[in-house]
Order: structure tokens, then C-alpha cells, then sequence
């Protein structure tokens, strides 16, 4: 299967329109104020729909902020110290490169809950199994997200895998990883209207010209756009070029993403005391993570790192011992439990 999806749900022109992935920002939000509305009624937290509205604001806010800072300082550090003269100016602000990290996100939306803990004297660590309930909702959104973008790519697979999924992106690592095979997409281009004498002559260039570099990758973007716009003749002239590949980004969107929900759902449907929830969601995202980076490829310009483990999965071991470190704090603090959704226990939660 060739990836064709169009990234955007309403192209208005160019590449201005509304993207899915940003819907799908959308759609998670959306999805946590009503979760989180029906279990602080149903626990009878003290938290009126403005507060839970107020709350979902501060959870975007942190989410955002915290994803793009934990790139830069995760996977990017150089983006510090990238300016240059047109919008946005500065390498943080330039989503478009590298984009987001699901750690910084976790640890931003994390002072989000501290912050408005502290604004509103609700009991911190109940926002905090709050977010770890709703989290997972939006991770399998932005998942899916990513699987039509074409990003976050999955590691080669066999071809007979019959969940193999080939991805035209991949063209666009070609000049630097295998510039020789920008030969083979000689019959491509021509279905997009390049002639194979420009193609060459542009492939000849490359290295001496500017211009000629500008123009090879904007052509390769026409190819991947005149495929997400239904070109048959470039979808089937490019299949047997490109590498198949682990729907990596699925196995995330089930994995980080609903299976984490449903088993925090479910563990909460009992009394627990507050900070229990988190912790799980904090150890089950590190283990469900680890599992998920063995069929992602790592970002190319980090690649594996000791034991060939990813950036990614180091991270979530870190993550995984400060888990067990929480778990043991939390359950042991002289609190009172929090009424599971299954039962109707009425407990006034106040900021400790």
C-alpha cells in the first residue's frame, strides 16, 4: 500500500488550509473536557464546568508549549541558536521543523496542572490522574495524525507483511542518504510533467548549484502532492521505489494512545488515592512506548544510540524509574482516596 492521504482536511490554497493534524489537536481537546467533566461530577470533585473549561485551556497551553520545547531540548538543541529573516524567525518557533515531542508535551502539560492547581486549591495530584485518564485520548488522535502526514515513519519491514505501508516522503531523504537513487525517480517525475532530460540535468547540478538543489526538492514535493491529489500514474510508478515499512504510527495510536486509556479508565472505576492513576499512566506509557520505538525509525539525525535503543526509548526509561519512584511516594501519603467513577463515595478534594 502506497500512503496517498492528503495532510489537509480543507486545502484553501497552497498550503494554506486546515491540516489534520491540527484538527486532531482539536479533537483530543475536545474529547478530555468531556472526560474529564463527567468523572469530576461523577466523583463529585468540586469542579464546576468553568473550571474543567479553565483547566483545558491551561492542559493545551503546557501540551503545545511543552511538545515543541522538548524537541528542541530532546532531539534539536542546534534549533537554540537557528534565525533567520522571514516568519518565524527563530529555529523554537518553526513547528514545521521536527515538530513535537510526546515527553516535553507530557512534562508541560504537567506544570499546566501545577499551575492551575495552585490558581484554583484543587488537589494537584488529582489533575495530575486527570491528565493521565484523558492524555491517551489525544496521543491516539495525533497518531493518526502522523500516519497521514507521512511522519514518524516505521522501520522496513518485509514486504509480505500485510500491514507494509510505503510512504512517498521518504523520497525527500533520499539526496542525503541515497542520492544515486534520485535516478530511479527519472519515470516518477514525468508523470507530474518533468521531462527525464531536466531531471538529469537538475541530478548533475546538485551539488554545485543552489538553484538546482531548490528546484530537485520542490519537484519531489510536486510528486508527493500530485499523489495525495489522486495522480495514479506517479502512485503506481513510485511504489516499487519506495522502502516498505511498519505502520508504526497505528501500533502507537492503539498502544499509546487506546490501550492506555482503557486500562487507566478501568483501573479507576475503584477508589484510589490520588497520584495512583498517574503513576500508572506515567509506567505503562514508558513500557507501551519502548515496545512501540522497535518498529519507528529514529530521527535520522540522531539515529540508535547505546544498546541501538532510540532517543525515544532512553527517555522512556528515565521515565519509567521516576514511575516506580512516584508510585512508592504517592500511595504511601497519608491521604484520602478518590471515588472511583463506578461508585457514587462524595469526597471534597482541596489542594495538599
Amino acid at each position: 500500500m502506497v500512503q496517498d492521504f492528503d495532510p489537509f482536511a480543507l486545502r484553501i490554497s497552497g498550503d494554506f488550509g486546515i491540516r489534520w493534524y491540527g484538527l486532531s489537536y482539536m479533537a483530543g481537546f475536545i474529547c478530555a473536557y468531556f472526560i474529564i467533566s463527567w468523572l469530576a461530577k461523577r466523583q463529585r470533585a468540586g469542579m464546576s464546568l468553568q473550571m474543567v473549561g479553565d483547566f483545558i485551556t491551561y492542559g493545551a497551553i503546557g501540551t503545545l508549549a511543552g511538545g515543541r520545547l522538548g524537541y528542541v531540548l530532546f532531539y534539536g538543541p542546534d534549533l537554540f541558536l537557528k534565525f533567520k529573516s522571514t516568519f518565524p524567525y527563530w529555529g523554537v518557533l518553526a513547528v514545521n521543523e521536527g515538530g513535537m515531542a510526546s515527553h516535553g508535551g507530557i512534562l508541560g502539560v504537567v506544570v499546566a496542572s501545577l499551575l492551575f492547581a495552585r490558581k484554583y486549591s484543587v488537589n494537584s495530584l488529582y489533575l495530575l490522574d486527570l491528565v493521565a485518564v484523558v492524555g491517551p485520548v489525544g496521543i491516539f488522535f495525533g497518531r493518526i495524525a502522523n500516519f497521514i502526514n507521512g511522519e514518524l515513519v516505521g522501520r522496513p519491514c518485509d514486504p509480505a507483511y500485510p500491514l507494509a505501508v510505503k510512504f512517498p516522503q521518504d523520497i525527500m531523504n533520499w539526496p542525503a542518504q541515497d542520492f544515486a537513487k534520485l535516478n530511479e525517480l527519472t519515470p516518477v517525475v514525468e508523470k507530474i510533467g518533468v521531462s527525464s532530460d531536466q531531471w538529469l540535468g537538475l541530478l548533475e547540478k546538485f551539488r554545485f548549484e543552489v538553484g538546482a538543489r531548490e528546484q530537485i526538492y520542490s519537484i519531489m514535493n510536486q510528486v508527493i502532492t500530485s499523489i495525495q491529489d489522486g495522480n495514479a500514474a506517479a502512485k503506481e510508478a513510485i511504489a516499487p521505489l519506495l522502502t516498505p515499512r511498519y505502520p508504526s504510527q497505528l501500533f502507537a495510536a492503539l498502544g499509546e494512545g487506546l490501550f492506555l486509556f482503557l486500562v487507566l479508565f478501568f483501573i479507576w472505576r475503584k477508589p484510589r488515592k490520588p497520584g495512583f492513576i498517574a503513576a500508572c499512566g506515567i509506567l505503562l506509557y514508558a513500557v507501551v512506548r519502548v515496545v512501540d520505538e522497535h518498529y519507528r525509525m529514529p530521527d535520522a539525525h540522531i539515529g540508535y544510540q547505546w544498546l541501538d535503543l532510540t532517543r525515544g526509548q532512553w527517555l522512556s526509561i528515565g521515565m519509567f524509574a521516576l514511575g516506580l519512584i512516584l508510585m512508592f511516594v504517592w500511595t504511601r501519603a497519608s491521604s484520602l482516596k478518590i471515588s472511583g467513577w463506578s461508585k457514587g463515595h462524595s469526597i471534597r478534594l482541596n489542594r495538599k
